[in-house]
C-alpha cells in the first residue's frame, strides 16, 4: 500500500494538518483556529462467530484511530459488506447492534452508512471526531529520551487464529474479546490530560510495525524491552505451535534490515510483529511526565499501563529489541 500511495499526486492545503505523508492513524483538517476534524475509516471480516461481539470489536477498532490522535469521536457511518442471499438479515442486524452499542459507549452518533452485497461479511465504521488544532497528537513527534507506554496486552492475532483453527474454544477467548471490545477512550483522555510527545494505536501492522511507522515519521530509533510487553494468556504457547497470522511475516519482510531483534526469542519476535485487532495505544512521553501518565491511565481504567521501552537518537536500525 505504501508503494501505491507514493504514486498519488501530492495534496497541499493550508488546513490539512495531518494527511497520508507519515501513515498516521487518521487525517486531520482544521475548520477554524480552535477546531479541527479527525477522520478515519476501518472495516474487516469477522474474527469471532458471535455477530454482536464482532460488531463491537469492529467499531471499537474504528474509534481507536480518533483516540490515537488525541481526538473525541463525534459521528460514525456504518460500512457493510454482506452476502444477503446466503445469510439471514438477522445476523447483519446483530452486527449493526454491536457497532451501535460501542458507538453509544464512545458518545458518538451513528448517522447512517452504506452497504454492498459481498461474498464475505465485512463491517466497520467511518468515524469523524473533533480535536483542537494545537493539541493534535501524531506519530511524527516522538523525541529521543521519551519513554514508551503500552495500554493493552498483545496477542489477539494469535488467540483468534487459535480459535479459528479449533485449537482454542471460543469460550477461551473471553479475555481476548474483553481486550478487543474495550474502547481506547481512557488511554486517549489520559494522554491528552498529561501531555505526550506522540502516539499511535496497535492494529494490523503489529506492535513492531506501528512502532516502525513512528520511528520513520519521527526520524528516531525505538528500543523496546521485549520481555516487558504484556501478553494475553496463552499467546506464547500457541505461537510456539505456529498458530499466528500471516501478517507477522509481512511485517518482518517489510522491516528487513530496519529491525534489530538482538537475542530475543524468535517466537516472541513473531508475536510482537503479529497483527492485532483493536489493540491499545502506544504512547511516547517525556521522562518527567511518565509517572503522571501511568497514574492517569490507571485512574481512568486503561487495560494496562506499562513502560516497554524508550526512544533513542536515530541509529542504524529503526527498531531495536532487547
Amino acid at each position: 500500500m505504501a508503494q501505491v500511495l507514493r504514486r498519488l499526486p501530492p495534496v497541499s492545503h493550508p488546513d490539512r494538518i495531518v494527511g497520508i505523508d507519515t501513515f498516521d492513524d487518521a487525517g486531520v483538517f482544521r475548520l477554524r483556529e480552535d477546531l479541527a476534524l479527525v477522520q478515519t475509516v476501518d472495516f474487516f471480516p469477522p474474527l469471532v462467530d458471535d455477530p454482536f461481539v464482532f460488531g463491537q470489536i469492529a467499531a471499537a477498532n474504528s474509534f481507536s484511530d480518533v483516540y490515537a490522535m488525541g481526538g473525541t469521536p463525534l459521528t460514525a457511518l456504518n460500512i457493510v459488506g454482506f452476502p444477503d442471499r446466503e445469510l439471514p438479515a438477522d445476523l447483519l442486524g446483530e452486527i449493526l447492534r454491536g457497532g451501535a452499542e460501542r458507538a453509544e459507549a464512545a458518545g458518538a452518533v451513528l448517522v447512517g452508512g452504506h452497504s454492498v452485497r459481498d461474498a464475505e461479511v465485512k463491517y466497520g465504521l467511518a468515524v469523524t471526531g473533533l480535536v483542537h488544532p494545537e493539541r493534535v497528537i501524531t506519530n511524527a513527534t516522538a523525541r529521543p529520551g521519551d519513554r514508551i507506554v503500552l495500554t493493552k496486552p498483545i496477542g489477539t492475532g494469535v488467540l483468534t487464529s487459535a480459535c479459528k483453527s479449533g485449537k482454542l474454544p471460543e469460550a477461551g477467548l473471553a479475555e481476548t474479546i474483553r481486550t478487543m471490545i474495550a474502547l481506547n477512550a481512557p488511554a486517549g483522555q489520559a494522554m491528552v490530560d498529561v501531555g505526550v510527545s506522540a502516539a499511535t494505536d496497535v492494529t494490523g501492522f503489529g506492535l513492531v510495525g506501528h512502532a516502525f511507522e513512528v520511528a520513520q515519521a519521527s526520524n528516531v530509533t525505538i528500543a523496546m524491552d521485549a520481555s516487558a510487553v504484556p501478553l494475553l494468556e496463552g499467546t506464547m504457547e500457541f505461537a510456539a505451535q505456529g498458530v499466528i497470522t500471516r501478517m507477522h511475516k509481512a511485517t518482518l519482510d517489510f522491516l528487513g534490515g530496519e529491525l534489530d531483534a538482538g537475542g530475543v526469542d524468535p517466537v516472541l519476535v513473531s508475536v510482537l510483529c503479529d497483527a492485532q485487532t483493536s489493540g491499545g495505544l502506544l504512547i511516547f512521553v517525556s521522562p518527567d511526565r511518565t509517572n503522571a501518565l501511568l497514574a492517569a491511565l490507571q485512574a481512568r481504567g486503561a487495560q494496562c499501563a506499562v513502560v516497554i521501552g524508550e526512544v533513542l537518537e536515530r541509529a542504524r536500525h529503526a527498531i531495536h529489541l532487547r
